[in-house]
């Protein structure tokens, strides 16, 4: 409704807004159906899913059964009475028809001569009205085939199933038979198909319900499994099915995902301790100098307090970083932070140039003097080189010999001293974190045994491999990265 100046009513305007449309009230409908689908268990709807499938191949399957039956029921029927037709015609055309004719398969016949009288009928059959009159019998005879004819005028409470064929001499021969014993086979049939349907249909369901129920087992028993692991258990995994299965498949790469987070744990934990005991013994000197100084200042050395303080706060500081390093090396999964064209010669050129006389660097170039280029990050490769700098040069009194070269497809680093060496046996141990032997554990001569840890680190990030090997006499550091 409308205002005399021709705007809307309030009343009108509110309840066209609250009127649903059809299709809104479908769209929400259909909505909650699907969510309470999804709600449901998959056990539920896969066997939901399963037996509606059934359903359909049975209903599809029973209709073509009773089509396939009836046609081959109707022409079991069509080809009897035409057999019989045709002997009949054989016997009008040598004149031999017997007075009586007898049809053992309960046939009827009908001879009709070129006048339309009936002269030859067999028992129970009507000599008098044709069961076809003359119109019909002319259409019979041009379609060739048979056809259907209500009973019930000519006293047969049956439908039939008529064939008409020519004789000589103008006669015509009509053989029906009775169409009801095919309809009671077709509507047995049918009653059985409706019963047992229903009846295969609920039996296939419960076997589904049954068999779905034993294939989710595992995954069940998975779901238990997982529900048994805390964060406080050890050596925990999940239960393996017999069958090579798919579930199979998902229970081993779930172990193998648990085998590799409990190894991070160990690790992570084993991290914390070791750097818990690392940072103990700076924070301890600084405390037990600072005390002492505080305790007796008057004889106490300002300048010697703060550069033993100093000292232990730059160890600190050098812990520190390298614990930032491995965290972010940790974090990034074993990948460089960036991925950018790095040229090694000058890399190593100006990571040396800091100390002076006490490294001395040959490099080599690629083939053509080309430069010897990786991919990477140019900060963390120039860590590498100064973490075993800074190792040869605590355990060497030449000076240290850095090489670079190109080696097929690799770019191959060298820093080598004249030092004590390290003994076969511990040079992969050294490369694990705070690892130090016993000739590099006293406070001066080392940090906390994270530098080679973070050069291996680093160089499988960068799709590399490190190794140590006996420089005769000293140790050589081995880098080889794979060239861009």
């Amino acid at each position: 409704m409308t205002s005399p100046t021709g705007a809307p009513l309030p009343a009108a305007k509110a309840s066209s807004a609250g009127t649903a449309s059809p299709a809104d009230v479908i769209a929400h409908g259909g909505g909650r159906a699907v969510g309470l689908w999804r709600r449901k268990s998959l056990r539920f709807r896969l066997t939901a899913v399963a037996s509606a499938v059934l359903a359909v191949a049975l209903v599809v399957s029973a209709y073509v059964m009773i089509t396939v039956l009836g046609n081959a029921l109707l022409s079991t029927i069509d080809e009897s009475i035409y057999q019989r037709a045709r002997e009949t015609v054989s016997l009008a055309d040598a004149g031999r028809l017997p007075d009586e004719m007898t049809s053992p398969d309960g046939t009827l016949l009908q001879v009709i001569d070129g006048t339309g009288r009936i002269t030859h009928t067999t028992t129970g059959t009507d000599r008098l009205v044709p069961l076809l009159d003359a119109g019909d019998r002319a259409a019979a005879l041009r379609r060739g085939e048979a056809r259907f004819l209500d009973g019930k005028p000519y006293g047969i409470p049956h439908m039939l199933r008529v064939r008409v064929l020519s004789a000589d001499r103008g006669q015509t021969v009509i053989a029906a038979r009775p169409f009801s014993e095919v309809q009671t086979s077709i509507s047995t049939a049918g009653h059985l198909l409706i019963i047992g349907t229903p009846l295969l249909l609920i039996l296939l369901a419960g076997a589904s319900w049954v068999i779905i129920g034993g294939t989710l087992r595992p995954i069940a028993a998975l779901r238990r499994g997982a529900d048994e692991i805390t964060d406080t258990a050890r050596s925990r995994r999940l239960p393996v099915p017999e069958a090579r299965d798919e579930v199979h498949s998902l229970a081993t790469t779930l172990n193998a995902m648990l085998a590799r987070l409990e190894k991070a744990g160990v690790r992570q934990r084993a991290l914390v301790s070791d750097a818990a005991h690392e940072l103990r013994s700076p924070l301890a000197s600084i405390r037990l100098q600072l005390e002492v100084a505080l305790g007796h200042p008057e004889g106490q050395d300002w300048r010697e307090t703060a550069e033993g303080v100093l000292e232990d706060t730059m160890r600190l500081s050098r812990l520190a970083e390298d614990l930032l390093s491995l965290a972010r090396l940790d974090e990034r999964g074993g990948t460089p932070a960036r991925g950018e064209p790095v040229e090694l010669d000058e890399l190593v050129a100006q990571t040396v140039e800091r100390y002076g006389d006490a490294v001395t660097v040959r490099i080599a170039g690629e083939p053509g003097n080309g430069p010897v280029r990786v991919t990477g990050d140019a900060l963390d490769l120039s860590r590498v080189l100064v973490n075993l700098v800074d190792n040869a040069l605590r355990h060497t009194s030449a000076p240290v010999v850095v090489e670079l070269r190109a080696e097929g497809a690799d770019a191959v680093l060298t820093v080598a001293d004249d030092g004590p060496g390290i003994p076969e046996a511990d040079r992969e141990r050294v490369f694990d974190r705070f690892t130090r032997l016993d000739s590099a554990r006293s406070r001066d001569e080392g940090g906390a045994g994270l530098g080679l840890a973070i050069v291996r680190e680093t160089v499988h990030a960068h799709g590399g491999a490190v190794h140590l090997e006996d420089a005769s006499p000293g140790l050589r550091a081995v880098v080889r990265l794979p060239l861009s």
